[in-house]
């Protein structure tokens, strides 16, 4: 039987306010347990809830962004389960009425465009955080320490719909919504902060079918790898429940990166289970058009409209515009390369900043914030390509001398000192190529029976006889001439 795969995901991205969601307290990582926890975190007797704007403002952000409606009203509730870093025994969330409803995400897997709807996304606090591993009581006894520095920092839970039917897509559209919420500066996207993190809804059918399977949810997922992992194996792991006889059991699952496998958390509860009731301490969440159209103002230029724009101004396709403008720093880059050349080169622009530095930058392991080589001085090289001074196969290694610092990366000082000109003189490269056919009688022969690769090979050698400084364009034009 073929199986079809079935996969909804929840991210929640923590904001970017310097403040708590509900209280002043900081929200700054990596502080001494309970050190940034105040009466209202700890759910001490009379304290009460004051929204914050910064959070609002941000999920006003994020529904313009992602063509969704921004309720203008919504209604903070109670969500009730017990947990002990839970000082509350109730969070405060959205249920029936969120901040966003709707809008959808486009993304490429692979070079294939897709798109995920939204069902909605929501304001609400998060937990404190249960210290298990290595931590031991005031006698050396084994324990469990709770951390509340957490308790209250501001989340924007973002659902999607059950749309995404593989891994890779999952992969492909958690990256797109990551690189927009930090696009838009309401998220610092740090994953191993938890800054950034996603919950995998999985179940399967048989293809086909149009009645869903019984979901597992895998939580808290914080790497793109452990999330296609996890995916990969929870849907195999139902697979063969169900063939096997057995039934897909509602449960909450966890990924072990270390064993490569999900395994039962807790039974999964339903929406009833958690007594969702408005909360008395808040007000309505009242959003006038006025103050949405006082953020649309300040938002910056939007990915979606940047591809547009390069697709429409400068001739990219689709392809490439949607690489470029994965992160602000690679768009950046791109436009200040484009700026730096002649008018009408942004494609070669395109390839070099999607090849050669993109992959030296893989290598290295570094952000393209970090490269070593600026925008106006790749702009250098490739204008040097541009005007016949240097082939596409010289500016390689003129770029990784730039790369270690070179002539102080300085294109035009590495050519001329490694001597890489072009060999552009008709004369120069007719002796060449006379040579090269005395030479090669046999590739000769080949080509005028009407093999065509042999042409490809005489090519070949004069390149290599002119140590790569032959005019590619010149040599095939002048090769024509001479076989006829």
């Amino acid at each position: 039987m073929e199986w079809e795969t079935v996969i909804g995901l929840e991210v929640h991205a923590q904001l970017s306010t310097a403040s708590k969601i509900f209280s002043g307290s900081s929200t700054r990582f990596g502080a001494l347990p309970n050190t940034q926890a105040n009466e209202v975190d700890m759910a001490l007797p009379g304290s009460l809830p004051v929204m914050n704007l910064g959070a609002v403002e941000r999920a006003i952000q994020f529904g313009l962004a992602v063509n969704a409606t921004v309720s203008p009203r919504s209604i903070f509730a109670r969500k009730n389960y017990f947990y002990p870093d839970l000082p509350k025994n109730y969070q405060i969330s959205q249920f029936e009425i969120p901040v966003v409803v709707g809008g959808r995400i486009d993304f490429f897997v692979g070079e294939t465009e897709s798109s995920v709807n939204l069902t909605r996304a929501h304001l609400e606090e998060d937990a404190g955080k249960s210290l298990h591993e290595n931590f031991t009581g005031p006698h050396g006894e084994s324990s469990t320490g709770i951390d509340l520095n957490r308790a209250g920092t501001p989340l924007l839970e973002i659902v999607s719909e059950p749309e995404i039917r593989s891994a890779a897509q999952a992969v492909a559209y958690a990256r797109a919504l990551h690189s927009l919420v930090v696009w838009l500066g309401i998220c610092d996207g740090n994953m191993q902060e938890g800054s950034f993190r996603v919950d995998a809804n999985v179940s399967v059918r048989p293809k086909g079918q149009a009645e869903f399977g019984t979901r597992c949810e895998i939580k808290n997922l914080n790497s793109f790898r452990f999330l296609e992992r996890a995916i990969l194996h929870e849907a195999q792991r139902q697979i063969e429940l169900i063939e096997d006889g057995g039934k897909v059991v509602q449960e909450t699952r966890l990924y072990d990166a270390d064993r490569d496998e999900t395994r039962s958390m807790r039974s999964k509860e339903d929406a009833n289970d958690y007594r969702y009731f408005p909360d008395p301490d808040l007000p309505p969440l009242v959003i006038g058009s006025d103050w949405i159209d006082r953020v649309r103002a300040a938002m910056p230029e939007l990915p979606a409209q940047k591809r547009e724009r390069f697709t429409r101004d400068l001739g990219l396709s689709a392809y490439d515009a949607a690489q470029l403008t994965q992160d602000r720093a690679t768009t950046d880059y791109f436009e200040a390369l484009v700026a730096a050349l002649p008018q009408g080169q942004a494609k070669p622009a395109a390839n070099w900043v999607l090849g050669e530095l993109s992959a030296t930058l893989n290598r290295e392991d570094l952000s393209i914030a970090e490269s070593r080589v600026a925008p106006a001085a790749l702009a250098g090289l490739i204008a040097r390509i541009i005007d016949g001074t240097i082939s596409n196969k010289i500016a390689r290694d003129v770029f990784a001398a730039m790369w270690e610092g070179e002539h102080e990366g300085n294109a035009d000082a590495i050519i001329e000192a490694r001597g890489l000109k072009q060999i552009s003189d008709s004369g120069a490269l007719e002796a060449i190529i006379d040579e090269v056919l005395a030479n090669n009688q046999k590739s000769v022969d080949e080509f005028r029976s009407g093999k065509d690769k042999a042409f490809n090979a005489l090519v070949g050698q004069v390149m290599k006889a002119s140590k790569g400084k032959a005019n590619p364009g010149q040599v095939s034009e002048l090769l024509k001439a001479k076989l006829g």
